[in-house]
């Protein structure tokens, strides 16, 4: 079981690396667009007369929209190599269209990569060996997963997706500060992982519905882990070796544009301590940015988005309490071990 497991975070993980620049470059492009776009009180940002903007919007977008086919495919090329990405692409696609969206694009890539995998196990004739792995397995993959996610798991998982929303709606209508806390803790909890982006996605789904509140939440609580322990390591740098203060460095930086991810390396190396503690500094984020009415009308994080955020002030506050936690506990509870043995 422990090897099941391990192999499918191998599988989750490789799609997620894949997937991060697509996020980032949309999420930055949209976020600079909306930023200097001409704003209408009531309706928000105009591009009538703002082509170019108009143009780096619809890049980003398009960058967005390629989120969930680029994760199934690289979830299927973890666990098949190269005959698991079109499967794993057609399966992302299919997700999307049918509005399974992130947890769908999931399925979609294990299912590929399954089908891949026991096709390829499947004796054939020497002379039908060349073209199994470019024709053959591509095309029977495709058309297997296709139809699971179009005659059979795509509609549950959208309604699952639709249940979750309205779950995570019911927390924001009665305790601002229970869904404060979940989503902060959910962002920090795998770091850009699949928890995460279902925090994330929802956030994004909640602008396009006009409600900038959840996503406002999870802008403060993505950059929080990685400038949290970047500020740790200049608090205390004794307490660290040389090579964490130099990725606390790019921490720093990864968390000033909102890329979570740079708390992977703290969070790998000691994950017991690391990951309740950051967790628990972006829940605080993430309550203070609701509690402070705090808006983001872009789907990204971090300080790079403050053009477009409604009530900055409490926006910096909800980052800077929570990355003073992170970095006063995480050096609290490193106080007692040794240096060298970290």
């Amino acid at each position: 079981m422990r090897e099941v497991l391990k192999h499918l975070k191998q599988y989750l993980l490789c799609g997620v690396s894949h997937v991060i620049p697509f996020v980032a470059c949309g999420g930055i492009l949209i976020a600079f667009s909306i930023a200097f776009a001409p704003m209408r009180p009531g309706l928000g940002p105009d591009f009538s007369h703002a082509p170019l903007l108009k143009l780096l919007l619809d890049i980003g977008s398009a960058a967005f929209t390629l989120v969930v086919p680029v994760l199934a495919g690289y979830i299927a090329f973890g666990m098949a190599d190269r005959p698991g990405l079109v499967p794993g692409f057609v399966g992302g696609f299919v997700a999307n269209t049918v509005g399974a969206g992130f947890l769908g694009g999931i399925i979609a890539g294990l299912l590929a990569g399954g089908a891949v995998m026991l096709l390829k196990r499947i004796p054939v004739n020497r002379l039908l060996r060349p073209i199994m792995p470019i024709l053959v397995i591509p095309v029977l993959s495709s058309v297997a997963v296709g139809l699971l996610m179009y005659g059979l798991l795509g509609a549950p998982i959208r309604d699952l997706m639709v249940f979750m929303g309205h779950a995570l709606r019911s927390l924001g209508s009665g305790n601002q500060v229970l869904l404060g806390l979940v989503l902060g803790a959910m962002i920090a909890f795998d770091m850009g992982g699949p928890v995460n982006k279902t925090a994330f996605f929802f956030g994004v789904a909640m602008i396009k519905e006009g409600n900038v509140a959840v996503m406002g939440a999870c802008a403060a609580a993505i950059c929080i882990p990685p400038l949290g322990l970047g500020l740790a390591t200049l608090l205390a740098p004794s307490r660290w070796s040389a090579q964490e203060r130099e990725s606390g460095l790019a921490a720093l930086a990864m968390g000033t544009i909102g890329i979570t991810e740079g708390a992977i390396p703290f969070a790998a190396a000691d994950p017991l301590r690391v990951i309740p503690v950051i967790m628990g500094g972006s829940a605080l984020g993430a309550v203070l940015a609701m509690l402070g009415g705090v808006g983001d009308h872009a789907p990204h994080g971090g300080l790079i988005v403050m053009p477009v955020v409604d009530h900055r002030l409490w926006y910096l506050a909800s980052i800077l309490a929570g990355t003073l936690a992170v970095a006063v506990a995480m050096n609290l509870v490193r106080a007692g071990k040794p240096k060298e043995a970290m």
